[in-house]
């Protein structure tokens, strides 16, 4: 009977959290290693242009990573529009609290809010990219790196 009560209350809070993440996609660095020259870009579609939108940095690090931060060339292109980059410290931990992320094990996960306000995102193709820009190259102990669009709940 446990054993139901288990399953039925796992499946009540799977199907009752709803997510507003539009889209969210990694890249994952073989040997744990970012080198500068590997540049991923992510690719997706707005549809829907009444909603306001934040957008995130989305690393997932070991215990080992050296530094409280992550320097980082943050290419964006907007439909109709030419790319622009720039150059966005991620702040990953301080010298009082440790690692901002959450944690298990000796792995750590960030989402860092790179729009200071709510943005209006028009409909069409948007294109993201990411390239690790720190003095370290190759930087270690990096395990992936991507981004988040998330829809602001009203």
């Amino acid at each position: 009977m446990r054993i139901f009560i288990g399953i039925f209350l796992i499946l009540f809070v799977l199907t009752s959290c709803e997510s507003n993440g539009v889209f969210e996609k990694t890249y994952f660095f073989p040997a744990h290693t970012w080198k500068s020259t590997n540049k991923p870009f992510f690719k997706f579609t707005i549809t829907d242009t009444v909603s306001l939108y934040h957008i995130y940095a989305v690393v997932r690090h070991e215990d080992a990573y050296r530094y409280n931060n992550l320097w980082v060339k943050f290419t964006t292109q907007s439909p109709g529009d030419t790319a622009k980059t720039q150059l966005l410290n991620l702040r990953l931990a301080d010298n009082k609290k440790g690692w901002q992320g959450v944690g298990m094990d000796d792995i750590f996960d960030h989402r860092i809010r790179i729009t200071q306000a709510p943005l209006k995102l028009r409909a069409g193709s948007y294109s993201f990219g990411i390239q690790q820009a720190m003095r370290e190259d190759p930087l270690p102990h990096i395990l992936n790196a991507g981004i988040r669009v998330e829809k602001i709940a009203k």
